[in-house]
């Protein structure tokens, strides 16, 4: 078995491997960059080493770093977890050159499916069913622009490198061919180093279905059922699920026999998962379903189908790996019950989920499960006080539910979402929420199609409940802080002569101004604003916050970080801020004569010049934040006054980067 292992990686995979390595008996080694210093995953190892600067290029994706370290370090092993090395043939062939061992597949399974056109030619030779597309290597613009033409639109434009959804454009009419091709082609390029991409027919109403295998030395290759990862925003998984709905067993056992020819064909050892395009719309069949592209690792998603079979995904990849064979026939694995995965993030889903950083000064997960199975399982790699950086990609979290039927293990996820507390930086957390209660997900009506489709509605504010506003406005009158001792000039009741102590508060939710009169008396506050009021107990004895609401009881959660307000309770959450009264009489200005910078990121194009006409909506500049692309549009109709920003800048958050003349 293998004594210590280095795991090149950071973040929640980074810790996931680490909870299973320490429960087999082996020594942890972890690697961290100048950013990752004070990492969760820094702490949890029996030993971490120092690799680089923040830039992955220069630390997680530096292999003669990561070898120097296990070399330091003792290693006889090295788990690539997923993204950054963990696909690399190069890596492989070097960790092997060294003596050590490389727990995922041989170098010649990744570089068989490392780019998407020669897979597909593979998977086609082992009578693995393939989307139709041109997958050739003449990269002419005009000659690929031919061939959507003959495919058909709408098309999808896929890198060959990579997945995650970076590189990937769906183009519905040729006139758009060129512009989105030529997108595709920058993103691959930053994000995988190669610019080549192929052609594939887009499905119309596709359903994305996984096959999880598994392979030993040994000869066997089995499949571990399957993953519906539809849910989807931009090409990258939101919430998945296993087993997929409404799986006929035929289809589920056709599937899971061509995952496994898949994976024979090309030599594979240890976990890696077959990813298929499905016809959704009607019900799924077993000529209907066709393979994309295989990845040679372990998936993000890989909880939920390790609640569905029992099994440590991760513990199979290190005894595979070690030699062993596996200890299971494919008769011997069954499907028990049903589990869901919300990938929690740090993004602006109502700004078209970009991502965002800063720090988690507040984060509280439902009573869970960790790295383990569970009906309610959260997989992290960050802790309250965390930041977010720039660097790397925003997860904070993996949310894990599983329960006997679908029905309960979606009730589940929803409780368990409702019970989350992030403070400190913009989630897609109310988005989930959103997702979970969509009737048509309840259902199990799934298509890659579902989010786009139901956007503006599932990224919405939700309606602010007026138990929230009231103790946001308690909150800002300086009511809702702990009790701080016996002395009673420190226990202030708020006691009036003439009748209660009484204030007036301003908060602001989202672009709202609240102005709230406060009246207190004794433990109880009435908080009134437009026409509205609601009478709140406030017991803050023990140190916990707990309120007391017509005749109902429930503990409340407020943190005040800068000039934010973060409420906490009864399931529900909002932010307010609390404005600078001499501020607001500016709030308005230049409010749409502006392009600002969302987020830290690189100018990659732009597409204007000082003087030039815009017209409302038009694509002036791009912004590349943790390798995707972000296109910044003009805000109305005018005359470029002055840009302020060149290709190749690198811009933070807030940067003015173009102004648009005054208007007459």
């Amino acid at each position: 078995m293998i004594r210590t292992l280095l795991i090149a990686n950071r973040g929640e995979i980074a810790c996931r491997v680490i909870a299973t390595a320490r429960r087999l008996g082996i020594r942890t080694v972890a690697v961290y960059s100048d950013a990752d210093r004070d990492a969760r995953h820094v702490a949890m190892a029996d030993e971490a080493v120092h690799i680089g600067p923040p830039p992955a290029s220069e630390s997680y994706l530096n292999a003669d770093a990561i070898l120097a370290a296990a070399r330091r370090a003792g290693a006889d092993a090295i788990h690539p977890g997923y993204g950054f090395l963990s696909e690399n043939p190069g890596f492989v062939e070097a960790v092997e050159a060294q003596g050590l061992t490389f727990v995922g597949p041989p170098a010649s399974a990744i570089r068989a499916m490392g780019l998407k056109d020669a897979a597909k030619r593979a998977m086609e030779e082992a009578g693995v069913p393939v989307v139709p597309g041109y997958h050739g290597d003449d990269q002419d613009p005009a000659h690929l622009a031919r061939e959507a033409e003959a495919i058909g639109y709408p098309v999808l434009i896929k890198a060959r490198a990579g997945g995650g959804g970076k590189g990937m454009r769906l183009v519905e009419r040729a006139g758009d061919f060129a512009a989105a091709l030529e997108s595709a082609q920058r993103e691959a390029q930053a994000a995988f180093g190669d610019p080549a991409c192929l052609i594939e027919k887009f499905v119309t109403s596709p359903r994305h279905v996984e096959i999880q295998v598994m392979a030993d030395a040994h000869g066997t290759v089995l499949h571990l059922f399957e993953r519906d990862c539809s849910l989807q925003r931009r090409h990258q998984k939101v919430i998945e699920e296993a087993p997929a709905p409404d799986m006929p067993e035929a289809v589920r056992a056709a599937m899971g026999r061509a995952a496994v020819e898949a994976a024979r064909a090309i030599g594979y050892r240890g976990a890696g998962t077959v990813e298929f395009i499905a016809d959704g719309s009607g019900p799924l069949r077993e000529d209907g379903f066709w393979f994309m592209e295989m990845n040679t690792r372990l998936q993000v998603e890989h909880p939920v189908t390790e609640a569905i079979t029992g099994l440590d995904l991760v513990e199979l990849q290190l005894r595979v790996a070690a030699g062993e064979a596996l200890p299971m026939a494919q008769e011997d694995l069954s499907i028990d019950g049903w589990a869901f995965e919300a990938r929690l993030y740090a993004e602006d889903a109502a700004r078209g989920f970009l991502p965002a950083t800063g720090t988690l000064a507040h984060l509280e997960f439902p009573e869970a499960a960790e790295f383990a199975r569970g009906s309610v399982r959260v997989d992290a790699g960050v802790r309250s006080g965390d930041e977010i950086s720039p660097h790397y990609d925003p997860m904070i979290a993996k949310i894990i539910t599983h329960g006997p039927t679908r029905a309960a293990a979606l009730a589940r996820l929803r409780q368990a979402l409702a019970e989350t507390q992030v403070a400190g930086t913009v989630t897609n957390l109310d988005f989930l929420s959103a997702l979970a209660a969509h009737e048509g997900f309840g259902r199990g009506e799934v298509d890659t199609g579902l989010i786009a489709r139901d956007q503006d509605t599932l990224t919405a504010p939700a309606p602010v409940v007026g138990s929230l506003v009231a103790l946001a406005a308690a909150a800002a009158a300086g009511l809702t802080g702990p009790a701080t001792g016996d002395d009673p000039w420190d226990r202030l009741s708020g006691y009036r002569h003439f009748g209660p102590a009484t204030r007036t508060v301003l908060v602001m939710q989202g672009d709202a101004l609240i102005a709230a009169e406060v009246a207190q008396t004794g433990q109880s506050v009435r908080v009134s604003w437009d026409e509205q009021a609601i009478t709140l107990h406030l017991d803050r004895a023990g140190g916990e916050l707990r309120v007391t609401e017509d005749g109902q009881s429930y503990p409340a959660e407020i943190r005040r970080i800068g000039s934010t307000l973060a409420v906490f309770a009864s399931g529900h959450r909002a932010v307010f801020t609390l404005p600078d009264p001499l501020a607001l009489a500016d709030a308005d200005a230049a409010g749409g004569d502006a392009i600002t910078a969302p987020m830290p990121g690189l100018v990659k194009r732009v597409s204007t010049a000082p003087g030039a006409e815009v017209e409302s909506g038009a694509a002036l500049i791009v912004l590349e934040a943790m390798k995707m692309e972000h296109t910044l549009t003009a805000p109305r109709d005018g005359t470029v006054a002055e840009l302020l920003v060149a290709e190749g800048d690198q811009v933070s958050d807030g940067t003015l980067l173009l102004r648009l003349e005054d208007e007459a």
